[in-house]
């Protein structure tokens, strides 16, 4: 016999765990499923392992530069600071682990939540069977199901490559020894952060893109801002460059790539080429749900699927493939079930930053999307070099950008690629999520110095776009 239910989860990733305990509160009985590591792939192997990856290898970056402040340490030679990886490896541990281990006890103590821990796998529109580890089998049946099942990375058939030892984001983490040469497949924003990081580390690294500039969904001078700055601390990148083949060095541990323009030997390989949705091994047929060519799940404004009574949030969704998406999907799904209100995912405004050192952030619409739409626009542009808190950190590196609607005064979107940009880049975000026009956020009055007062500054330079 299933147990009953009046909700289940299937999955702990960013969704799935808040989405559990308001449901619980709410009175409804909960089960929620997790086969691996509670949290998902933020917690585990995405934004807390790698951002704390990120500090660490910007520690050994200012080290480096130490004496363009004024500090000695030691020699002045950059040569003299060394990377413990396996430290910084055992510091990462410490910190995703509890954070998965707070995810984990506060869904256990959470009131009307049942925890399962095995693979989950419809066997009906409305009925799950969880296969624990150990063998041991549970059926659970629900009229309400939310499917919070994330994405893993995505492996190119490249001739060879099973023959070969090669990293993901994932494995790439594992790793207590520095590869003496990094290569990195993919020009995007996971492995342009894997590349920069691992190059301050100290590793040689050669990353390979398909294409002729990275980060190619970004508008062109910001995807050559991003490379001049990472080819400046030693980053190698080869354009037009997509392996044809893999096979293991012979006699040696490594890989050697086929290129057109010959081989490439390094010794360790890592695939940042995409992902992939968790979404081929879930029974979904049984359920009556569909998955689109790349897997993954449609769904309404509301993460509804086609079938009454399933949500599908997070990564899944194809809705957005984020932390921030995918929290948010929990906050419209409750607000909706929950809360009686009407949120939807079509009125979102896309919001990202890629964490190479300075970030890189965007909200709204590019450049290039706004020309490509035929809409008229205002433009502005401010090199960070104008702003106080940059030069006093001695990071200049980047600018910003703006386009607004001259009718509407409407923010169309914006990016700042440069220090602190990340958090800047919420004045913009606020503005454009109350509707409220530009002068607005021209008007505010902001502390000093900061990278936020300058934001004024670039919407009085506001030109027609040509």
């Amino acid at each position: 016999m299933a147990q009953r239910f009046d909700a289940i989860v299937i999955g702990t990733g960013q969704s799935g765990p808040p989405l559990a305990v308001r449901l619980g509160k709410s009175g409804r009985k909960t089960a929620v499923i997790e086969r691996a590591s509670f949290g998902g792939t933020c917690v585990n192997v995405g934004c807390t392992p790698t951002k704390a990856y990120v500090a660490c290898a910007r520690a050994a970056h200012v080290a480096r530069h130490a004496a363009d402040f004024g500090v000695q340490i030691g020699t002045p030679k950059s040569g003299d600071v060394r990377v413990d990886l396996a430290f910084v490896k055992a510091r990462k541990e410490r910190i995703i682990g509890a954070s998965r281990d707070g995810v984990e006890q506060w869904l256990r103590h959470a009131p009307n939540v049942a925890v399962f821990k095995g693979h989950a796998r419809f066997t009906g529109a409305h009925t799950v069977r969880v296969a624990a580890h150990d063998g041991a089998q549970a059926d659970l049946e629900a009229p309400e199901i939310f499917i919070n099942t994330g994405t893993r990375a995505l492996i190119p058939a490249i001739p060879g490559v099973d023959t070969i030892r090669y990293e993901t984001n994932s494995t790439l983490l594992a790793l207590a020894q520095l590869p003496e040469h990094l290569a990195i497949c993919g020009g995007s924003y996971v492995a342009l952060e894997f590349a920069q990081m691992f190059r301050r580390f100290g590793s040689r690294v050669t990353v390979l893109v398909r294409g002729q500039r990275v980060l190619a969904r970004e508008d062109e001078d910001y995807s050559r801002a991003v490379q001049d700055v990472l080819a400046r601390e030693g980053v190698d990148f080869r354009f037009g460059a997509e392996p044809r083949s893999v096979a293991p060095l012979d006699g040696q541990a490594g890989v050697r790539i086929a290129l057109d323009s010959g081989s490439l030997d390094v010794s360790h390989l890592l695939f940042a080429t995409g992902r992939l949705p968790n979404t081929d091994d879930l029974g979904l047929d049984a359920a009556g749900i569909e998955r689109d060519a790349h897997g993954l799940i449609a769904v309404d404004g509301q993460l509804r699927t086609r079938v009454d009574g399933i949500w599908a949030l997070g990564d899944v969704n194809g809705r957005g493939a984020f932390t921030h998406t995918s929290y948010d999907d929990f906050q419209i799904v409750a607000a909706n079930l929950l809360d009686g209100k009407m949120r939807s995912a079509d009125t979102r405004i896309p919001a990202y930053a890629v964490f190479v050192d300075p970030p890189l952030a965007r909200v709204g619409m590019s450049e290039r999307e706004v020309r490509e739409r035929g809409k008229p626009a205002l433009i502005a542009t401010l090199p960070m070099s104008r702003v106080g808190r940059a030069r006093e950190r001695g990071e200049t590196d980047g600018f910003m950008k703006a386009l607004v609607d001259p009718q509407t005064q409407r923010i169309l979107g914006a990016a700042i690629f440069g220090i602190e940009g990340d958090e800047a880049i919420h004045t913009f975000i606020d503005t454009m999520t109350a509707d409220a026009p530009y002068t607005t956020l021209q008007y505010a009055m902001h502390i000093h110095p900061t990278v936020s007062e300058l934001v004024p500054t670039l919407l009085d330079g506001l030109k027609p776009l040509e």
